[in-house]
């Protein structure tokens, strides 16, 4: 009965506070034994002039009440004792042994009590020393109590931490006192070979190529490795991230400092890696002068400007000294969230005063003709369009709407207007299409190309898939892991290229700003990905076992892998290592405006096959893949 009594108070008190009456109790009673102990082994015996060390334990005990008191000692949670609270033990028992030591000097002097009556230096010394030992060790035995038999037990986790530096002992330190996990650091890994031998924290510091293996891994169980390198480059984050996923270990990485709470840093803010740390390039240098010289003053005009692209380009354009910022959509819901965000959200709220939001679809010259009367650009950046493939292989006649009317509209009120550049944002599946959208944005590319003039400069850049834009596979995956998968894959040998968004902005408004007109640059993308193997990363990056990858064949219009450049096109280098200049067939304005007009004539018809069929005589070399249009590519 008792015994069920006591483990029902346990578990019902375990977690609770202890009062703080009752610790300076308890150091009150540590603080009596101190001074028994002191007299006694000071004096051989205890005194048994009962008056006297009444008198000696009266003061002392004042003494140390003020101490406490100071130190603020009693207030402390003992069971989660650290530094701090140590340092609080030892001016608890500084202060009264302070207090005794003047008072002796004092009376030395002045000879207001017996000398008897006062303790001694070596007693008041001793005392504190005591006190310090037992208090000390109060706190620490209660803490040890509490975890080993009170606190409840948190699953285990083996880590080890890459980084043996500053931030990799704050990591181990904000571990310790993680809530939902017990995690035990079984080593530090450093590329410096000065560190490696030595140990943090009773932890060993080991070099790469022992602790990334196999037989280290199995032997030591490790499950988790932290990377706590702040300032990383992205290239090393990805080596050491590809190979523990290999090693079957979960990766997450220490935020840069920058990023820590109110210079703070706990172990909930340690981050996973995604998806996007693993494909991402190190950050690319930009004349950001180039760029400003370019756009400051103007008026500039973003087409598409709810998409990822467009979004992003509005973003980096807000932050140089823009007149205006014409930010023109179609798509309303999109378009009211950019304006919340670029409105309420810093550093872009400042720049209140020269955004301006336009509802518009760029298939309606009439309205078109209105936004440039109104806001009269000086600059123009192009990203709208219909850019997804299966949907454009199916409306065919919405696709060249847009995709090239659209971009005609524009271009056309862009040399009537007097704009000054035109860039338009196009993409590697305009290189020897083969779908339908694909082949519309090839045939802007082309329209925009043949229209440069000394007046009005126009520019493209292509370049390939970026990171989590709408529509793109890595939140396609995302949902489909957070639904259980499968994942699905179009082929297991199909490759993309992919680069960030404001990466992929950043080299935009660089390329823009070097562009003289007609020019069509391009992007190094770096290597192309295999999606398949980009799946079975997500896979291994979620935790998630058992998630199966299913290969469902290629779309219509898709192919296996993308290209950045026709292979009757070449490239020369310009003065950015990331932007290459594309040698490229030139059109006759003339060819190109009764080739569009007749395609046109096609678009009233309404009928998809034929206007495809134009679409094929206009660009040659589309060739249709999987589509229901592989019919009318000559044989």
């Amino acid at each position: 009965m008792f015994k069920k009594l006591f483990f029902t108070l346990v578990r019902k008190y375990r977690h609770a506070t202890i009062p703080r009456w009752i610790i300076l109790g308890m150091d009150l009673i540590l603080f009596c034994i101190a001074f028994f102990a002191a007299k006694a082994l000071c004096n051989g015996t205890v005194y048994i002039n009962l008056k006297q060390i009444a008198f000696e334990f009266f003061t002392a005990l004042v003494c140390c009440f003020i101490g406490f008191f100071i130190s603020g000692s009693y207030r402390s949670i003992i069971r989660h004792s650290g530094i701090n609270d140590i340092l609080k033990v030892v001016v608890a028992a500084i202060v009264p042994l302070a207090i005794q030591w003047s008072a002796n000097i004092v009376n030395n002097n002045l000879h207001f009590i017996p000398t008897q009556y006062l303790l001694s230096y070596r007693e008041s010394a001793m005392i504190a020393a005591f006190l310090i030992v037992l208090m000390v060790i109060m706190r620490l035995s209660a803490q040890r109590i509490y975890n080993d038999y009170f606190k409840h037990r948190r699953p285990q986790k083996n880590v080890v931490i890459y980084g043996a530096g500053a931030a990799g002992v704050i990591t181990q330190n904000a571990l310790k006192h993680d809530q939902y996990f017990e995690y035990r650091v079984v080593a530090f890994i450093d590329d410096d070979v000065m560190k490696i031998g030595q140990q943090l924290d009773g932890v060993p510091v080991l070099g790469s190529r022992t602790v990334m293996s196999a037989n280290f891994v199995k032997k030591r169980k490790v499950q988790q490795l932290i990377i706590a390198i702040p300032g990383i480059r992205n290239l090393h984050k990805q080596a050491i991230s590809n190979r523990a996923l290999d090693l079957g270990l979960m990766v997450k990485a220490v935020p840069h400092i920058n990023n820590w709470i109110d210079g703070s840093f706990s172990s909930n803010q340690i981050e996973d890696i995604k998806i996007e740390d693993l494909l991402s390039r190190d950050s690319i240098e930009l004349d950001n002068a180039n760029v400003a010289r370019e756009v400051d003053g103007k008026v500039v005009m973003v087409t598409g400007a709810a998409g990822s692209i467009g979004s992003e380009m509005c973003r980096q354009l807000l932050q140089y000294q823009t007149t205006k910022v014409i930010m023109l959509d179609q798509a309303e819901t999109p378009m009211y969230d950019l304006q919340f965000e670029l409105r309420n959200n810093e550093p872009y709220k400042k720049h209140i005063n020269k955004m301006e939001f336009v509802i518009a679809n760029v298939k309606d010259k009439a309205r078109m003709r209105e936004v440039f009367e109104k806001y009269h650009p000086q600059m123009i950046y192009h990203a709208a369009a219909y850019k997804h493939v299966p949907f454009m292989e199916e409306n065919a006649y919405e696709a060249v709407f847009v995709n090239v009317f659209g971009s005609k509209n524009l271009a056309d009120l862009a040399i009537e207007y007097g704009v000054e550049k035109f860039v338009m944002i196009s993409t590697d599946k305009a290189v020897n299409p083969t779908n339908v959208m694909g082949c519309t944005k090839r045939m802007a590319e082309i329209y925009i190309q043949s229209r440069s003039t000394d007046k009005t400069r126009f520019v493209t850049t292509r370049f390939g898939n970026v990171l989590g834009s709408n529509g793109s596979v890595i939140p396609l995956f995302k949902k489909q892991l957070a639904a259980g998968g499968p994942l699905t894959v179009t082929h297991k040998d199909i490759i993309r290229y992919f680069m960030t968004i404001p990466e992929a902005c950043s080299l935009v408004l660089e390329a823009g700003a070097m562009g003289k007109g007609g020019d069509i640059f391009v992007f190094d993308m770096g290597k192309p990905v295999r999606i398949y193997d980009l799946a079975s990363r997500m896979i291994q990056l979620s935790g998630l076992h058992g998630i199966e990858i299913k290969e469902i064949g290629l779309r219509p219009g898709e192919k296996l892998y993308e290209e950045l450049l026709a292979t009757k096109e070449n490239t020369i280098p310009t003065y950015h290592p990331k932007i290459m200049h594309a040698q490229v067939r030139q059109y006759k304005l003339e060819d190109v405006d009764r080739e569009y007009s007749k395609l046109f004539d096609e678009l009233i018809t309404l009928d998809d096959m034929r206007i495809v069929a134009k679409m094929k005589d206009i660009v040659p070399e589309f060739k249709s893949n999987n589509s229901i249009y592989c019919s009318l590519d000559k044989k």
